[in-house]
This record gives structure tokens, C-alpha cells and sequence, in this order.
């Protein structure tokens, strides 16, 4: 992808909006399910500000768009949000609301995935000054959350795919299974830096997106 600083604009509300509500949503369930904590700390809302982690949400996208502009342009822009805070002994049933407070996160991608998608559909109707801005920002919106869904989804630990898949095994292999939690981020950095995080991810996330442009051409 080529990043010139109109493009990096256009990302910024498409990126914000994908990780902090994939976070709210986290925490709309928990309490949902019986914890709230992430209420009690001012996690249970939909303002960015709270969900905002100084250096995942602003940092790391800013040094990614400044390495892309140093590489004449080629890039890509990532991002994460503060986590929120869960204590699984407050749910009702510890597996269910663990399951479905991390089911949450990648849902609330999905949902903005097709909430973009019909924006896009209804660009038609922005003023014509603003429906190149308005369709380039649809475009990064259905890409990231397609994206973010899809890599939330990973069964390793600690992303929510891999807290889904705890939720279903038994005790002694569920205690096995925890022990990589540690290690998850820098098994997701060894797939990033030798490319093989990029086939796995494609595939899936291409199938979403073509699935999102079938619908605008459809409507």
C-alpha cells in the first residue's frame, strides 16, 4: 500500500474508531456478564480518549506512516488500544462471559466493516466536494476492520481468538494452553517479520473485503 499524507488523514478516524470501540465493546460485554470493572474504571464508553494507549494508537501509527513516507511511500498503518481490564472470577459463568466478552472485540470489527460498507453505499448522497474523501475513507474502514478481525481472531494467546478457544478446552489443557500467553505477541511479531502472518491473514480478510464490494455493487 502507498501512504502519502492524504491517505494517512483519511486512515486516522477509520483506525481510531476500529481498535477503542473493538475495546468498548470488550467491556460492554464484561459488564453484560457480570464484571464490571472496566466500568468502574471509566473503560465503559464509547470516547476514544479513554480507550486510547499513547503509544499503540498514536505512536506506532505515526512511526509506520513516517517509515512508509522514508521508503518513498510503502506501508501500511497498525494500532492497538489500551486493554480492558476483566476479572473473570466477577462473571456469572466464567466461560460464557470470558467467550463472549472476547467474541465482542473482533464482532465489533465486523459490524464496522459493514457499517463503512453502507456508508459507502450511501456516498451518493454527500455532497459531490467531499465523495472522493468520503469513499476513500469507507475504503480504509472496510480494510482495517476486516483486518483487525481477522488477526483478532488468531487462536493464540493473548488475542481473542485464543481467549475463545481457552474457553472451550478442558482444565488441564487450558492451563497448558496458557502457559504461551507470554510469548503470543512475539509469536505474532516472528509470523509479521518473516511474512508468514501476511498469508495466513490475506486469504481470509481478502474474502471480506470482496465480500464488502460485492454488496456496494449489488445495492
Amino acid at each position: 500500500m502507498d501512504l502519502n499524507l492524504q491517505q494517512f488523514l483519511l486512515m486516522i478516524l477509520p483506525l481510531i474508531l476500529a481498535i477503542t470501540l473493538h475495546e468498548a465493546a470488550h467491556a460492554y460485554a464484561a459488564r453484560h456478564f457480570g464484571d464490571r470493572t472496566a466500568e468502574q474504571l471509566g473503560r465503559l464508553t464509547l470516547n476514544p480518549i479513554a480507550h486510547i494507549d499513547p503509544v499503540g494508537t498514536i505512536l506506532v501509527p505515526l512511526v509506520l506512516f513516517a517509515g512508509s513516507m522514508a521508503a518513498g511511500g510503502a506501508g501500511f498503518l497498525f494500532g492497538w488500544a489500551k486493554p480492558v481490564p476483566i476479572i473473570t472470577r466477577n462473571f456469572k459463568n466464567v466461560r460464557t462471559g470470558m467467550r463472549m466478552t472476547a467474541l465482542a472485540g473482533p464482532l465489533s470489527n465486523l459490524a464496522m466493516m459493514f457499517a463503512w460498507t453502507l456508508i459507502a453505499v450511501l456516498v451518493q448522497f454527500v455532497p459531490p466536494q467531499f465523495q472522493e474523501a468520503v469513499s476513500g475513507m469507507c475504503r480504509y474502514g472496510i480494510m482495517i476492520n476486516a483486518a483487525l478481525f481477522v488477526l483478532n481472531m488468531l487462536p493464540i494467546l493473548p488475542l481473542d481468538g485464543g481467549r475463545v478457544l481457552d474457553t472451550f478446552l478442558p482444565a488441564k489443557y487450558s492451563y497448558q494452553f496458557n502457559k504461551i500467553e507470554p510469548y503470543g505477541i512475539w509469536i505474532v511479531l516472528i509470523l509479521f517479520v518473516t511474512g508468514l502472518l501476511g498469508k495466513i491473514l490475506f486469504p481470509a480478510m481478502l474474502l471480506l473485503v470482496l465480500l464488502c464490494y460485492m454488496l456496494i455493487g449489488g445495492i
